[in-house]
């Protein structure tokens, strides 16, 4: 059995390092190449991690990317010139860079998700049922608590969410995205949809959707104990995108909901 050439950017990340640890007990995968946004001299896992340059991406299979916006498209620049596959779990990203990715999408197949976890996208393709089941004559709001370190909110996943509500309804999600809250003990419900991030500790990841008329609440949500959570699901993605071709996936893909 061919193993699936694997590379991982962002290699000194959380989640690269998760990912790391993940690739180690999958028999499918070889860690092939890694790379930093720094020069890093030491060896990880007998490979010495490079800065993003085509030599790092030669001769693998499928790129995760676990970094900030600015990184994601010099991989995604390099990635297309030598036709790879990339796995995107990278979040932060404005409308603009959104149409980028997909216009990337055309020359290489991208699975992009905000949250790896099959939880997590069982979560959305629920809230979109729900949305749609509920209708206008109920408000929604989205609530997150993720670790203290994490620097941008909304998550990825609570906007992802916020995408699940809008799907439903019909409607385009960004003139749905109402107010941004951090740390907020509490936060109301709104014509669009408000969103409140709780920073704090060493919380791996909560979500709630929450939908109200008034007289009653509609709660659905999930919560992460364990990291690997993700950095399985991204290798679960890179697996799945190897016999993909040209275009822009998601975990919703791979997961064959309708």
């Amino acid at each position: 059995m061919k193993k699936i050439n694997l590379t991982i950017t962002g290699c000194m990340g959380r989640m690269g390092q998760q990912i790391i640890k993940s690739c180690s007990k999958d028999r499918k995968i070889k860690l092939y190449s890694l790379t930093e946004s720094k020069v890093i001299t030491k060896k990880i896992n007998g490979i010495r991690p490079q800065i993003n340059n085509i030599e790092a991406f030669k001769n693998t299979d499928v790129i995760i990317d676990f970094t900030v916006p600015k990184c994601t498209f010099e991989v995604l620049k390099i990635a297309s010139k030598l036709k790879k596959r990339v796995v995107i779990g990278t979040t932060g990203f404005t409308k603009k860079e959104e149409s980028l990715i997909k216009s990337y999408s055309r020359k290489i197949p991208i699975l992009k998700a905000g949250n790896m976890s099959l939880g997590i996208n069982l979560l959305m393709y629920l809230t979109e049922i729900t949305s749609k089941a509920l209708g206008d004559k109920y408000l929604s709001k989205i609530f997150e608590t993720h670790h203290k370190y994490k620097k941008d909110y909304p998550s990825g996943t609570a906007l992802m969410l916020g995408k699940g509500v809008a799907i439903g309804k019909n409607k385009n999600f960004y003139n749905l995205i109402g107010k941004k809250y951090l740390n907020k003990k509490s936060f109301p419900y709104g014509n669009k949809i408000n969103f409140n991030s709780i920073r704090k500790g060493k919380i791996i990841g909560e979500h709630e959707v929450l939908f109200s008329s008034g007289k009653e609440i509609i709660r659905l949500n999930h919560e992460a104990f364990d990291r690997t959570l993700y950095s399985e699901g991204a290798i679960t993605a890179a697996k799945w995108l190897i016999n993909k071709r040209s275009g822009l996936y998601s975990m919703r893909d791979l997961m064959n909901f309708k």
